[in-house]
């Protein structure tokens, strides 16, 4: 099973996510919004974790987080 949410020199950013999905966090901080922070691949990055039976961490900016948005 393959998913191209991020491209093959993204690799440490696709283990964050993995990571936090899979350890039951419930948000990953990140400045990185050209990959993991990024709103066009939210709702994707969402749907394949509850394919894979996780639950999906709310991904945000520590700012976002500070700001309640």
């Amino acid at each position: 099973m393959a998913y191209d949410i991020f491209p093959q020199n993204a690799f440490r950013d696709a283990v964050h996510v993995a990571v936090s999905c899979i350890n039951g966090m419930n948000y990953l901080l990140t400045w990185n919004c050209k990959h993991i922070a990024n709103a066009e691949k939210r709702d994707e990055i969402e749907r394949i974790c509850a394919e894979l039976g996780y639950i999906y961490p709310i991904i945000c900016t520590p700012e976002e987080l500070l700001s309640g948005d």
